[in-house]
């Protein structure tokens, strides 16, 4: 916690940072995992009011996005992220003996992190908005980054 700065009768206000790590080793090898729970349950841990939750993917082949939790949406997500950067082997990346380059474009289109506003100690999601991992070159396992902070 930081000492904080005096607010307008004095009293000092102080900025709390929370940190926590998740893994994941996917069960497939490209899956949407909801997190929205373990992303309200750091905000709980944090223990603050009002702030902003961060929510990082630390690899370059999974991203976090916030969506609807409808399974159509989910499979029109993955269909058209396989129309967009789909599984082909002639990728320059697999000259590095690797053969995940579509995983590494579909991170892209899910982006690595979002920020979800955190009002009167809960997320403030809008009525379908849930937190999802994507991960595109699962099966192994793989490391989620949540940082609340705020007051």
């Amino acid at each position: 916690m930081n000492p904080g700065i005096p607010d307008e009768k004095g009293m000092k206000m102080g900025m709390k940072w929370h940190t926590e790590y998740h893994w994941f080793n996917t069960r497939r090898q490209r899956e949407f995992i909801n997190i929205t729970g373990l992303v309200s349950d750091a905000v709980r841990a944090a223990g603050i009011s009002e702030g902003m939750a961060l929510v990082s993917a630390m690899h370059i082949t999974s991203g976090v996005f916030v969506n609807d939790e409808e399974e159509g949406i989910k499979t029109d997500f993955m269909e058209w992220a396989e129309k967009l950067a789909p599984f082909r082997p002639d990728y320059q990346h697999h000259r590095t003996g690797e053969n995940n380059g579509d995983a590494h474009l579909k991170s892209i289109l899910f982006h690595h992190q979002v920020i979800v506003p955190v009002t009167d100690g809960r997320l403030d999601l809008g009525p379908w908005q849930q937190v999802f991992y994507a991960e595109f070159d699962g099966r192994r396992r793989k490391r989620l980054l949540i940082k609340v902070m705020g007051e």
